[in-house]
């Protein structure tokens, strides 16, 4: 519970740090434009006090002349559109090709420039004047939408850079829980070997005892366990087919070994279900779901199992009348190290959703829970 607490503290100050970053190059990028277009006005100004002077003075000296001409040509980019009180074009300059030739669109232009830049009047004599329209050079235009694009392109990066970790951090968890599950089932393979030769000794002297017989359904229960274990991280082969009698045998020997104070009931249909699967891996699902429906009622209540036939589907329902859970722990209730429980180590349900999705190409969830009711595990898997 802690280190899943903990986990979503890690998300919230991954997911803080890459706001942060994001927003801090757009508000870069933003304040870098305005910096640029605040340029762009003042070379403007620079331009028009340029053609103001010309206009006034009269015959200027070669070295004015040659000053004014460089301050005009060295506006390369800014689209420059110049009339006079009558709309009579006077000038132009860096403007699209397909309108510098096409004087009602050099003045639908100017217009159009009026709206981003309120136009500069040069008053001359006689009551003549020019007006200067302008707008944005083709770079600023472009780098207008540049923090955006960067801002999604870092978002886009950090979010493939999360998914792609991740993905790695599963399939490490995948590969310590398989190899773990393997490690567990060879260690209890050796004193299982020793459990059932002494067996047989003890079958000798006492073939018809009850104590022998029930140690023996105890043995193979425990060779059952150990071949569980040794297929995690392998393809398990599906070739049972009966479903009924794969949930009739888990469900028998369940009975026999949970608390007499928990009813315990079992509705089957009355025909054969035939569904490819692995017999050993479904009923470790089957006995995972039990025994937490157990610890939720604390030894003492009702557990309800059913399969149902829907269209193509078979449903595998098991039903408790215990404890129940809240929204937070049914979320991360199949999520690998969590459990509610003191010493639980959070492998059951994990380890039955890879068996239900990965094995049999089916899915597992909580279809219903309510704290102090109960809660119910649905089971769906396709016939074939």
């Amino acid at each position: 519970m802690k280190k899943s607490i903990f986990a979503r503290f890690n998300n919230w100050i991954i997911f803080v740090l890459m706001t942060i970053v994001v927003l801090t190059v757009v508000i870069a990028s933003t304040i870098l434009i305005t910096f640029l277009r605040r340029e762009e006005i003042k070379r403007v100004d620079i331009l028009v006090s340029a053609l103001k002077f010309q206009q006034e003075v009269e015959n200027p000296n070669l070295e004015i002349q040659a000053l004014l001409l460089q301050i005009y040509s060295s506006n390369t980019s800014i689209p420059l559109i110049i009339l006079d009180k009558d709309d009579q074009i006077i000038e132009h300059k860096n403007i699209p090709k397909d309108v510098e030739n096409d004087s009602e669109k050099i003045i639908a232009l100017a217009r159009k420039m009026a709206k981003s830049y309120t136009p500069i009047e040069i008053e001359l004599v006689k009551g003549n004047k020019q007006i200067v329209f302008y707008d944005n050079s083709p770079l600023l235009n472009n780098l207008q939408y540049s923090p955006y694009i960067l801002g999604l392109f870092i978002l886009s990066y950090f979010g493939f850079s999360f998914w792609f970790f991740r993905t790695i951090k599963k399939t490490d968890e995948g590969y310590l829980w398989a190899g773990l599950a393997k490690e567990t089932a060879h260690q209890i393979g050796t004193p299982l070997s020793s459990m059932i030769g002494w067996m047989e000794i003890m079958k000798l002297d006492t073939p018809d005892s009850e104590g022998v017989q029930e140690i023996e359904k105890d043995i193979e229960r425990l060779r059952t366990i150990s071949e569980r274990f040794s297929k995690i991280g392998s393809v398990p082969e599906l070739n049972d087919t009966d479903f009924n009698a794969t949930i009739k045998e888990n469900y028998d020997y369940l009975k026999t070994r949970i608390s007499r104070k928990i009813n315990f009931g079992l509705h089957l249909p009355n025909y054969t279900i035939l569904v490819p699967h692995n017999r050993i891996l479904m009923s470790w699902v089957i006995e995972n779901l039990v025994k937490n429906a157990v610890d939720a009622m604390k030894g003492e209540g009702s557990i309800s199992m059913s399969v149902i036939e829907r269209n193509k589907n078979i449903v595998v329902e098991v039903q408790d009348n215990g404890s129940g859970m809240t929204k937070q722990q049914a979320r991360n209730a199949f999520k690998p190290g969590y459990s509610t429980k003191k010493r639980g180590w959070g492998l059951g349900l994990s380890l039955a959703k890879r068996v239900v999705q990965e094995y049999h190409n089916g899915d597992i969830k909580i279809a219903q829970t309510e704290v102090g009711k109960g809660t119910t595990f649905r089971i769906t898997i396709r016939k074939g």
